[in-house]
C-alpha cells in the first residue's frame, strides 16, 4: 500500500513538473529561473532540468517543451541556454 502511495505521488510531481516549484513566482521564462533571487542554484538546476526533461516534450514538436501550468511551450534551446547562463554565473 505504502509502495502506491509513493509511486502515485511521484506520478504527481511529473504530472505538475516545475511549475509546481514556481508558482506564485511569477517566473515565465528559463532565463527567469536563472535570475530568481530566492531560489538556491540547486533549486535553479533543478527546475530547469525538469523543464528539459522529454517527458515535456510535445509529441509533433519534439523540440518544444510543454509544462502543465505554464503559457506556453518553450524551445529546448532556451532551457539549454539558461542553463548555459546558469553555469557562466556560478562558475560551474
Amino acid at each position: 500500500m505504502t509502495h502506491d502511495m509513493l509511486q502515485q505521488a511521484a506520478r504527481n510531481a511529473m504530472a505538475m513538473g516545475p511549475a509546481v516549484l514556481l508558482q506564485g513566482m511569477e517566473l515565465q521564462r528559463p532565463i527567469d529561473v536563472v535570475r530568481a533571487p530566492a531560489l538556491s542554484v540547486d533549486d535553479k538546476r533543478t527546475i530547469l532540468a525538469a523543464w528539459a526533461s522529454d517527458f515535456y516534450a510535445i509529441d509533433s514538436m519534439p523540440a518544444l517543451r510543454q509544462v502543465p501550468g505554464m503559457p506556453e511551450p518553450i524551445s529546448i534551446d532556451e532551457v539549454q541556454s539558461a542553463l548555459k547562463e546558469l553555469d557562466r554565473r556560478y562558475g560551474i
